[in-house]
């Protein structure tokens, strides 16, 4: 009898993940990059510029699924280094825990948290990164704000999906605003 971890196949097709994503939750993670200074205080964050579908701008986290096999901090390297760029060096701990977990449903308004294309479970991190960052694949642009920046109601209320909620969540797990 040969065991699940031998297949090969790391991800569904396109019709097949069509499927599944009406019928259970897809595993994902989300992270929220930092730079941080020698003293440990975080001095800014990282936010992604994307074209939406719609055709509109949006300001964005990183967040990618977890393929079959892979582990979780595996999968953050891997979309870290997606959207930054290999020489991002992002510094995820050993053992990464999770500052929240965001759910994503299809029907607006369940959760702060909104895919139209699928129930969603985002292990959501801050992952410090040291090296170069350059915007990659279909990022347009890498801002890095300060704190304050990234704390303004306005700049949150622009990203979707509720991307500004997990923002607000992140900046208040470090204690850098108010929930």
């Amino acid at each position: 009898m040969q065991a699940d971890l031998d297949r090969q196949e790391a991800w569904l097709s396109h019709e097949e993940l069509d499927g599944v994503r009406g019928r259970v939750p897809i595993l994902y993670v989300a992270a929220v990059p930092v730079r941080v200074a020698e003293n440990g205080d975080v001095v800014a964050v990282g936010l992604l510029l994307r074209a939406s579908d719609s055709g509109t701008m949006d300001r964005e986290l990183i967040a990618g699924r977890v393929n079959y096999h892979e582990r979780v901090r595996d999968a953050l390297v891997r979309h870290l280094e997606k959207d930054l760029g290999p020489m991002a060096l992002p510094s995820v701990p050993a053992s990464p825990v999770p500052f929240t977990v965001a759910e994503f449903f299809p029907t607006p308004g369940v959760t702060p948290f909104h895919d139209p294309r699928q129930h969603a479970v985002a292990l959501s991190y801050i992952v410090p990164v040291r090296g170069d960052c350059a915007p990659q694949q279909d990022a347009l642009d890498l801002a890095w704000l300060t704190p304050d920046e990234a704390s303004e109601t306005g700049l949150q209320a622009e990203m979707s999906g509720g991307h500004g909620a997990l923002l607000r969540q992140a900046l208040a797990h470090l204690g850098l605003s108010s929930f």
